[in-house]
């Protein structure tokens, strides 16, 4: 078995084609027995798809399909651009940057490029294929319901479980929804407009909201540093205040005798002349 000390190859490389060919596939083998771990030779497990924007839903189905089977050979087939296209639709990443992406997962042990929509019985044996791993949801294309169906039928398919929550529709669906942030992000880089697809009067809006924000950002700073600044001021004058209105309370307060009346030089010159 390829030692895991690398990107896995390609399956034309020469590292993938002598682990091929060291494979003696007339010993056919049970999935039960592949899963006891009582298999005669390694067990060659395949998992294909699009694997756009490889996430961490990618790399946990690829791991379930790695450890489910104890001394397993992983080899993975990613669609090409053409095919895709052709079937899904658009990718985010390229078929070369999808293959480079899979190559570096650890649990993948060979990459096929150029991988098949269906899994013809040419396919299976030319890369000795012992099971097919992916999720038991139905996989539909023309004039089929699901292209694993005969896989299933044959006792070569195994199950793996999506992860919730997460895929490339999803990631998509994120950038969509704050599509104006990350285009204003990408213009500060210096990305071009025509490099973002975005026309000129939408450029410049987005140019004027982002310095428009920046004055806003920088009048909160102002402002914050003016109250900070001020705070011991405005503390030093209400004491001040606080004093001053004792002294005046007090004055107020000496105006009157015990007996409530108001005192006066006045009226204590008359009740004492001198």
């Amino acid at each position: 078995m390829i030692a895991n000390n690398g990107p896995a190859p390609f399956s034309h490389d020469t590292e993938a084609v002598e682990e091929r060919e060291s494979i003696d596939y007339s010993i056919k083998i049970s999935l039960d027995d592949a899963k006891s771990g009582n298999a005669p030779r390694t067990v060659r497990v395949y998992a294909d798809g699009i694997y756009d924007m490889f996430h961490s839903g990618h790399a946990r189905q690829l791991m379930q399909a790695k450890c489910a089977i104890p001394n397993s050979y992983l080899i993975v087939g990613v669609c090409s651009d053409e095919l895709t296209h052709s079937k899904k639709g658009r990718t985010v990443m390229n078929d070369a940057e999808r293959y480079e992406a899979l190559r570096h997962c650890r649990y993948v042990d060979e990459v096929v490029m150029d991988a098949p929509w269906s899994l013809s019985d040419e396919f299976l044996t030319k890369h000795k294929i012992d099971f097919v791993a992916h999720d038991d949801i139905p996989y539909g294309a023309a004039n089929c319901d699901d292209v694993y169906s005969h896989i299933k039928k044959r006792g070569m398919f195994l199950t793996t479980q999506r992860t919730e929550g997460i895929s490339t529709t999803d990631i998509i669906a994120r950038i969509i929804k704050d599509y104006d942030m990350y285009v204003r992000r990408n213009l500060s880089r210096g990305y071009s407009a025509k490099e973002l697809n975005v026309s000129f009067m939408k450029e410049k809006r987005i140019q004027f909201d982002e310095k428009l924000n920046k004055v806003k950002d920088k009048g909160k700073a102002l402002m914050g540093k003016w109250k900070e600044q001020t705070k011991d001021k405005k503390d030093e004058i209400m004491q001040k205040w606080e004093e001053k209105s004792r002294e005046i309370i007090g004055n107020f307060l000496d105006l009157f005798g015990m007996d409530g009346r108001i005192v006066s030089n006045y009226e204590s010159n008359i009740t004492n002349p001198v």
